[in-house]
């Protein structure tokens, strides 16, 4: 069925970088086999956060907090494209820090991690909100536990008001969720290949080891965990891409819609969206 795009159209996803090391990952490969072009933003090379995304939206993490605003002074601009996508239904993925600027942007609360630095490959584990998820149905129910790279020390410790808890984890309860039908916070990387994982790190071991975390050992259980991440988190990319498609057509047709009759609102909101609360003011 024709969707109001032009035959050479292709998806198009801002991408929210904060730092070189953090990129997109195996995301980059997985997003552009799934006819997603990505337009990445690297605002801690001077390049504007731009104030609305494209099809999708997808923020990556870093190691700022997310309310560091005096030394990351792109995060206000980053919080309000999250809170502005979040409103008008435009598929968004927040991802570690990513997910804690939704968190805040959204009216939810962001603390320092009472339990300290989780790091490493970790357990995932499903809540029942994840049974019908547009991302999560099904995917961490394999027959042998579902897992995912960890970097964080902050936690995002309330969710926003109307969020849809879809998974948790052994250190941390808030691992994931969604607000509304097209906003999806995850607070582990399931972008991170080893490599990266590996980068991160090298560049912190004697921090780790200082925190009675084994880092040669770290680097050698992601390394052979690579496949069995890539099983999981390759369908989570594919399902995200699918929903911004499917997101992309559904405006595209409700514009041509409009400008056939000139009767349409010359603004309006997508359905399935869920309107952010007031933005919260968390410290460390």
């Amino acid at each position: 069925m024709w969707d109001g795009k032009p035959h050479n159209y292709r998806m198009r996803i801002t991408v929210i970088e904060h730092e070189a090391g953090a990129g997109l990952g195996f995301f980059a490969g997985w997003l552009a086999r799934s006819g997603a072009e990505c337009e990445v933003v690297r605002p801690y090379l001077e390049e504007a956060v731009p104030e609305r995304a494209a099809d999708g939206l997808i923020v990556l993490g870093g190691e700022a907090a997310a309310w560091q605003d005096e030394d990351y002074p792109w995060l206000p601009a980053t919080r309000d494209l999250i809170r502005r996508s979040v409103d008008t239904g435009v598929p968004t993925l927040g991802i570690c820090l990513g997910a804690q600027l939704m968190t805040l942007a959204c009216g939810g609360t962001v603390e320092r991690g009472g339990g300290g630095l989780e790091v490493g490959v970790r357990r995932i584990v499903p809540l029942p909100g994840a049974s019908g998820d547009p991302l999560f149905d099904g995917l961490l129910d394999g027959p042998e536990p579902a897992v995912a790279v960890q970097y964080h020390g902050d936690a995002m410790t309330r969710l926003p008001e109307g969020a849809v808890p879809l998974a948790t984890g052994d250190a941390y309860p808030n691992q994931a969720y969604r607000l509304g039908e097209r906003a999806w916070a995850v607070q582990f990387h399931p972008e991170a290949t080893p490599e990266i994982f590996a980068g991160w790190v090298d560049g912190s071991a004697e921090h780790l080891v200082a925190l009675g975390h084994p880092a040669a050992e770290l680097v050698t259980e992601a390394a052979a965990s690579g496949p069995r991440l890539a099983a999981v988190w390759r369908p989570f990319a594919e399902r995200f891409a699918a929903t911004v498609a499917s997101a992309a057509a559904a405006v595209s047709v409700a514009s041509v819609a409009s400008s056939a009759t000139a009767t349409a609102p010359a603004t309006t909101v997508a359905s399935g969206t869920a309107a952010c609360a007031v933005p919260s003011t968390t410290r460390p």
